[in-house]
């Protein structure tokens, strides 16, 4: 989407940032078998095979659009009972989840900030398909004159200074590291 942003002229410049990555989180009790999946894509088949209920997002969010493309790698058009589109952001889909005791594909870092309350545990995590980039996209000014554009760069050049990189790297949440800075100039 961001590749498609900048090609459309929206931005004038982009960067990376920093990553995590996305974990599938479910019940304790793990119905689906997650725990003997060998990638997320068996780990998405077999939550479909079981019938296990799972929330999606359903905003067409980054974590939306991945879990669309694990789906379709799948091969499964998720639909049904089962599943479960939520429209709302990430701490309410775990949240949502974990009162249905259903799975979801969640980013780490608000896992890592909401994991205390709530009962799911990471089902499945560690496939390279789940990698999660962030970047920062200073926007056209000439597609929109309000732009502040001075501030815009202001701001991409500070995050991908030493200094923004090195507090990324320092943040944590509970004793973990939420981001792993990415920046390479």
């Amino acid at each position: 989407l961001e590749d498609a942003f900048m090609a459309a002229g929206h931005g004038t410049e982009r960067r990376d940032v920093m990553y995590n990555d996305f974990i599938v989180l479910g019940p304790a009790a793990d119905p689906a078998g997650l725990a003997s999946a060998t990638g997320a894509v068996d780990a998405f088949k077999r939550i479909a095979a079981s019938g296990s209920g799972f929330v999606s997002r359903g905003d067409n969010s980054g974590t939306d659009v991945k879990e669309k493309d694990v789906w379709k790698a799948a091969g499964v058009s998720p639909a049904g009972s089962w599943y479960k589109e939520a429209g709302q952001g990430m701490e309410q889909v775990i949240i949502m989840a974990d009162g249905l005791q259903a799975y979801t594909l969640a980013d780490r870092g608000t896992w890592l900030a909401i994991k205390d309350k709530s009962s799911l545990v990471i089902a499945y995590e560690g496939d390279p398909t789940l990698f999660n980039p962030y970047g920062i996209i200073t926007v056209n000014p000439g597609k929109n004159p309000a732009i502040n554009a001075e501030g815009a760069r202001a701001l991409l050049l500070w995050i991908t200074s030493k200094r923004g990189q090195e507090l990324i790297a320092s943040f944590k949440v509970g004793g973990e590291i939420l981001f792993f800075p990415d920046y390479r100039p």
